[in-house]
């Protein structure tokens, strides 16, 4: 049995679930969104709770079962609330700028990396801070992943892009021995 699995999930007020054919859709004051749901799970909507039980038992069932609650709750919280990640990007002359639809990267190479945003995501860019946010929480992680994946932090000097709060492990560089005489 799945701990995750088995907590029903409350729907608040203001977000609106319809299950059709093994999709769920949730409406909310941030906007519209759905996922589709597997196949070896009965969903049910009652009194403002969603209960998910499995079809039948397998070795694998208690992991699916946590995953898709998880799934389900995110949908439901991202309609409502929405998710939002922020990343800084530390480094002399390191920039980041919005033209377009695109976030133009300067990270120390010698050319300019251009990623083109997803529409149903929102990029701010202030000073040397990149904020996302979207009602996905899976787009809005997979695209501050990308930015990351760009200029990984170094542990040296800490340059790099990393999460706001993110600590970084740093490590001493070469230490200067003075001569043994």
């Amino acid at each position: 049995m799945s701990r995750i699995g088995k907590k029903p999930i409350i729907v608040p007020e203001t977000v609106s679930l319809s299950l059709e054919n093994k999709e769920m859709k949730a409406k909310g004051p941030k906007g519209e969104d759905s996922i589709s749901l597997n196949g070896d799970f009965n969903t049910e909507i009652k009194e403002n709770m969603v209960y998910i039980t499995p079809i039948k038992q397998q070795k694998d069932t208690a992991i699916r079962w946590g995953t898709l609650r998880s799934r389900i709750d995110n949908l439901i919280k991202g309609v409502e609330e929405g998710f939002t990640k922020q990343l800084e990007i530390n480094g002399v002359g390191y920039q980041a700028n919005i033209e377009g639809k695109d976030l133009n990267l300067k990270l120390g190479y010698s050319h300019p990396i251009i990623i083109p945003l997803p529409e149903d995501l929102e990029v701010k860019v202030e000073k040397n801070i990149i904020t996302i946010s979207g009602i996905s929480r899976e787009k809005v992680g997979q695209l501050a992943a990308l930015i990351k994946s760009k200029r990984p932090v170094e542990p040296y000097k800490g340059k790099g892009i990393y999460y706001v709060g993110e600590k970084i492990l740093r490590k001493a560089g070469k230490k200067v021995v003075g001569s043994g005489e």
